[in-house]
């Protein structure tokens, strides 16, 4: 499995962003997008999930198992926000994620565990702090496998030690064979990472 851009150009009200990207990221192996705010880091991965066309080119899945018609369909995205409802339990959140995506592996429990909340799953999501918040969004990744994880700015709000944990999600998820695409200004933790710098390519 491989996710392939050729000749992409992604454009924001009319404006082009970025223009003639062309890349392969394969099976196990996490592509970190950089540059300046506002060169459409965003843009490019919005454009991956299928919530925008792009302006030009195409970016495609291959390779992909029969159950996911579209690279959209295959992915999970971690956008800026946390596509929680704030008046819902957490584990009402996760459920509703879990059966929207699919299930997989893990429980909303155990997911739970793993970042540390399975003790309040019972509390709004409103209630969290930023940082549970974002952990909480990492859960919602976790109770579903889907083979390709689209990352805006994942480890925002969070604290070392969740950052680190993070990593190791991250590492486990390229170990089993996913795809990792993130648009990050932070290191992530993933040693063997290459790197696609917007603005160098427009």
């Amino acid at each position: 499995m491989q996710l392939v851009a050729e000749r992409l150009s992604g454009e924001r009200g009319g404006e082009m962003l970025f223009s003639g990207l062309n890349f392969t990221i394969r099976s196990g192996e996490a592509l970190l997008v950089t540059g300046p705010n506002g060169i459409g880091k965003s843009t490019l991965l919005r454009i991956a999930a299928g919530l925008l066309r792009p302006a030009e080119g195409a970016l495609h899945l291959e390779g992909k198992s029969a159950e996911y018609d579209s690279l959209g369909s295959a992915s999970h995205f971690l956008g800026h926000l946390n596509a929680m409802k704030p008046a819902l339990t957490l584990e009402e959140n996760l459920h509703f994620w879990q059966s929207f995506c699919g299930i997989g592996k893990r429980t909303v429990l155990h997911a739970l565990e793993m970042v540390g909340l399975a003790d309040i799953g019972h509390l709004p999501f409103g209630y969290l702090s930023t940082g549970q918040k974002r952990r909480a969004s990492i859960a919602r990744l976790l109770v579903s496998d889907r083979p390709v994880w689209l990352l805006d700015e994942p480890t925002a709000g969070l604290d070392k030690d969740s950052e680190a944990q993070f990593s190791e999600f991250m590492q486990a998820h390229l170990a089993d064979g996913g795809i990792v695409m993130a648009a990050t200004h932070l290191p992530l933790g993933l040693p063997h990472s290459r790197e696609l710098t917007l603005g160098a390519f427009v």
